[in-house]
Formats: C-alpha cells, sequence, structure tokens
C-alpha cells in the first residue's frame, strides 16, 4: 500500500494512564490514541503510522518519533495545531518534517535511543509525583553508582530480558549508563532530592531497563554485591538463575531518540 508523502513526527506523552504504545483490543493505548487523532485531523485522507518501538504500560516520553505515511502533502504548522487542539491532554506533537530519503525505516535505520528512570529514597512521595518517579525508600546509592557503571560496554544481557526467543541476540552494547542527581525532571511536589538513571544505547530488549533499575534497587538495599552485578552480565551455559526485581514502569521515560546518518 503505496502512499505519496511522509513525515517523520516527533510527540511527548505521559504513559501512567495508558497501556504502552501497541495497540491491544479494549485497551488505551498511546498508538490508539495517537490513530484516532490522526484520522479526526486528517479527515477522509488515507494515512497510517508507524511507531519507533514499543514502550511498556505506564512509560512516558519526552521525545517519540512516529513516521506518518499520508496520501496528501500536510502543513506542518497547521498540523500541529490542529494536532495539539484534539489530543488528549497527556499526548503534544513537537515537530514534523517530511522525509525525503526513501531507505529510511524508522524501526530498522540505526539510532540512539537515551531512557531515563527517576527514583528517589526519601519515603512516600506526594501523591502527584506518582506518574513520574518511584521512591524505593532507603538505598545505598553511591554504591549504586558504582554498580550502574558496570552496565557500559558490551555484555550479555540474558538475565536482564522477559521471555527471549532462541533469535533474541541476548549481547547488547550499553554506550553509557550512570546515576546522576536529578535537575532534568523537576515539580514543587517532588521530593528535595531525587536522582535518575541514564542510560543510551542502540538498542534494547523488553524490560531491560527496569531490570537493571530492579537489580541497582537490590544492590542499594544490600540484597546484592557488586559482583553479582558483574557476573550476571556474563554468559553462562544453561544458566537458571533469574534477576526478578522489574522496577515499575512509571519511573521509566523515553528521553530522547537520535537517529544516526
Amino acid at each position: 500500500m503505496n502512499y505519496k508523502h511522509s513525515y517523520l513526527v516527533r510527540i511527548q506523552y505521559l504513559g501512567f494512564r495508558l497501556h504502552g504504545w501497541q495497540k491491544q483490543p479494549n485497551l488505551k493505548t498511546v498508538h490508539f490514541i495517537l490513530d484516532k487523532t490522526l484520522k479526526f485531523v486528517f479527515k477522509g485522507i488515507r494515512c497510517k503510522s508507524v511507531g519507533v518501538g514499543r514502550t511498556d504500560a505506564k512509560v512516558s516520553s519526552t521525545d517519540y518519533p512516529f513516521r506518518l505515511f499520508i496520501d496528501e502533502p500536510v502543513d506542518n504548522a497547521s498540523f500541529l495545531s490542529s494536532f495539539n487542539k484534539n489530543s488528549p491532554a497527556d499526548i503534544r506533537a513537537l515537530s514534523i518534517e517530511e522525509i525525503s530519503d526513501e531507505e529510511f525505516n524508522i524501526i530498522q535505520s540505526p539510532k540512539i535511543k537515551e531512557y531515563h528512570y527517576y527514583f528517589s529514597t526519601a519515603g512516600k512521595n506526594h501523591p502527584y509525583a506518582a506518574p513520574f518517579l518511584i521512591d524505593f525508600g532507603r538505598l545505598n546509592v553511591e554504591e549504586m553508582k558504582k554498580g550502574a557503571q558496570l552496565f557500559s560496554g558490551t555484555h550479555y544481557f540474558g538475565l536482564y530480558c522477559t521471555k527471549p526467543s532462541k533469535d533474541t541476540v541476548l549481547m547488547r552494547t550499553i554506550d553509557s549508563c550512570e546515576i546522576v542527581e536529578n535537575n532534568i525532571l523537576t515539580a514543587n511536589f517532588f521530593p528535595e532530592e531525587s536522582f535518575v538513571l541514564k542510560v543510551c544505547g542502540k538498542g534494547f530488549l523488553r524490560y531491560q531497563i527496569r531490570l537493571m533499575m530492579g537489580a541497582l534497587v537490590e544492590l542499594g538495599r544490600g540484597n546484592l554485591s557488586l559482583n553479582d552485578i558483574e557476573e550476571s552480565l556474563i554468559e553462562k551455559i544453561d544458566r537458571k538463575d533469574t534477576l526478578a526485581n522489574i522496577a515499575p514502569g512509571s519511573g521509566l521515560h523515553l528521553y530522547n531518540v537520535e537517529f544516526l546518518s
């Protein structure tokens, strides 16, 4: 099914009330709401959207690209105005540009993704903070910072994904991984001190970052050691141990996607 025009659109969304990106029967998902809005904006014009990848339930994004295929040319300013007027308050269009490269594939084209996981350690947060960051209680954050650095580089991430198939590539490269004080996402109802796990790489496994965060939380609680983290990244034949602590989805944000030329 050929379309005459295609565009790269970047949106933001708060995922707290949504069941992830992918369309699912009888559930509100980002893709479902996006397509519903596009159908209203482009009444009677054939169009299709393809996202850069899936995000889990309650996961948010400050920069999510999707490719818009459409039969008619789009006036960029009018589209942004109409989309933002008619989309729900938790989804906003940021930019749109026409794609001239016919070989561009939003899923397979090389890219760097940066994810953030926001968390605090002071005790239960203000309820308004629930969609954005998770409080894990008392943690040794300095030890967690050392643990986060161990994920950088090329490692075996078989313990940091769920339900891999026999074809899943479990050797992955993380370009950078660190925990720093959070001065990126702030609000007057946030705790005085919060932190962010920042992870950059070309591709991630299902639940990978949430499992990494879960392991770091166990490290901060003293239930795992730095040596345990190092050993978890070494491939072993027939290993059956698992890391069961999957950090909640609402702390995770797809922060940025950069396409490589």
